[in-house]
């Protein structure tokens, strides 16, 4: 029995994963397009990371025979005189690691580094970093120094990719090596688990250690439950794993005396009692505040590791197709403008006089959640400056839609404690779904417009997702149009409403 550093790694976040890894792979959750075009955008920020060190040679493998012979290939690569090679492999009988760059120092010594997307280096990357240090400690070589290049978060681009300004190295030597007694540790009981013949029980992690997400992740996916179970409570999630293991299922089921948040105690208590809970006053005086016209606005957005154009940095999110719904008096004609940028260029500026030719200078302008489209439009005000005034003067006009929801003046069962537009519309509004369309969701929508436009990857339908795009985006601010309605209907209803518990201090009326 053989571990990898990923193995390993998987052993960490919880000891089931790898235990199926090893004997049993159909119980992994899989990798969906959207996790892998988060790998592909990992892979991309390393090709270009790899550029900080002069005259490497690449090893790696493409086909599990390369794999195999990959260790054999990186002490030829060492023996040769080579001084800096990428994915190199080391192994003993017992483990094996892949490494992103090592630099020899010696004939038997070398700098050991780690390249990770993220902006910052995070504690897993050192238990990574002790895994592979102990591996390579294992095979006769001395790690010298160790270091981890991560994104720099605050890189902006002009003009061709400046690999040194986009990339930030930290050195992490002694904190990795002040690692390695407790990994040598926990390779050991990883090793033990792995040999073993039966299945493990896939319970919660025990508090401080495993990963509580990658827990709930194979559960579910393992796992048929029931609506109105447990793991429907909403944020934080660690409540699930304690009422799992005091043997309860259902929120109906949860002692009145269970701690919980109060947004999770409206849940439970919409749960038991299957009613709405509606605060109608905050809701009237809410809605009350709005101006017309209205204007409904979304943004389906490009972003990704190394920036696209210039203006852009790492991972920041940039507007490449708006929907916008105007009702111009109450009960007026529903109208309806859009645009789509279709083409490998930074769409800031079409899409600025596109939306300023539609948006008007007057109006409440609705989104839901305004800190996303309030951050859009500061960055193309910043991109282009002579949209500056436009994009000041429509956050000025912003509200979100989403307020009654996410600050619990309203809630229902059935929004699972989330105020997400695609758990509240089949609520509210169960005649609009985004089931029915091909692209469903934004990481969705904004996968297939970079690999269709910016990558223009082969095989993709191009005009059916841009087709595709229009529809999503379009349901996006119709849902908020039809929620706004529904809001107005709920805020003027006479029925007879009874008070239940305070919670944090506001006062909430439950509906029948």
């Amino acid at each position: 029995m053989q571990i990898s550093k990923s193995e390993y790694l998987m052993f960490l976040k919880h000891p089931a994963l790898l235990w199926y890894k090893k004997h049993d792979k159909n119980k992994l959750p899989p990798v969906d397009a959207n996790l892998q075009a988060i790998f592909d955008a990992g892979n991309l920020f390393e090709s270009y990371a790899e550029q900080l060190f002069e005259d490497g040679i690449k090893l790696g493998f493409n086909a599990y025979s390369e794999y195999l012979s990959l260790p054999i290939r990186t002490q030829k690569a060492i023996q040769e005189g080579h001084k800096t090679i990428f994915q190199g492999r080391f192994e003993t009988k017992d483990i094996t690691c892949i490494c992103d760059v090592i630099e020899m120092t010696g004939d038997k010594s070398l700098n050991l580094i780690e390249i990770k997307s993220g902006t910052s280096v995070k504690e897993e990357n050192i238990y990574d970093l002790a895994f592979q240090c102990h591996v390579i400690n294992l095979c006769g070589y001395e790690v010298d120094s160790i270091q981890v290049v991560t994104v720099n978060g605050q890189y902006i681009r002009n003009g061709e990719i400046s690999v040194r300004e986009l990339c930030n190295i930290t050195d992490v030597t002694v904190e990795t090596k002040e690692l390695i007694p407790e990994t040598i540790e926990l390779i050991a009981q990883a090793l033990e688990f792995a040999k073993r013949k039966e299945a493990p029980a896939v319970d919660p992690p025990e508090d401080g250690e495993g990963d509580l997400n990658s827990w709930l992740d194979l559960y579910l996916f393992n796992n048929k439950v029931e609506k109105g179970s447990i793991f429907d409570l909403c944020w934080p999630k660690n409540r699930v794993a304690q009422l799992y293991s005091m043997g309860i299922n259902s929120l109906k089921d949860i002692p009145d005396d269970f701690p919980l948040s109060p947004k999770q105690k409206l849940q439970v208590q919409a749960s038991k009692t299957d009613q709405m809970i509606l605060d109608k006053k905050l809701i009237s005086d809410f809605i009350g505040e709005f101006q017309f016209p209205l204007y409904f606005l979304d943004y389906e957005t490009l972003a990704g590791v190394v920036p696209a154009f210039d203006g852009l940095g790492p991972y920041k999110q940039l507007p490449f197709q708006y929907s916008l719904h105007v009702l111009r008096e109450p009960n007026g004609e529903l109208e309806h403008y859009t645009y789509l940028h279709k083409e490998n260029t930074s769409p800031v500026d079409s899409l600025s006089e596109s939306l300023a030719s539609h948006i008007g200078d007057e109006g409440t302008i609705l989104t839901w959640n305004e800190k996303f489209e309030m951050g859009c439009n500061d960055l193309m005000a910043k991109i282009s400056p002579k949209h500056k005034k436009l994009y000041k003067q429509i956050n000025s006009r912003i509200k979100d839609l989403c307020v009654p929801f996410q600050k619990t003046w309203y809630v229902h069962k059935d929004f699972v404690g989330s105020y997400s537009i695609k758990k509240v519309l089949p609520v509210l509004v169960p005649e609009l779904s985004y089931s029915d369309l091909d692209i469903n969701e934004g990481a969705g929508a904004q996968r297939l417009w970079m690999q269709s436009v910016i990558d223009q990857k082969p095989g993709l339908d191009k005009e059916k997702i841009l087709a595709d795009l229009e529809k999503y985006c379009e349901l996006d601010t119709l849902a908020m149009v039809k929620i706004y309605d529904r809001l107005l209907e709920l805020a003027s209803r006479e029925d007879s409403n009874i008070e239940v518990d305070k919670v944090e201090e506001i006062e909430k009326l439950s509906l029948f």
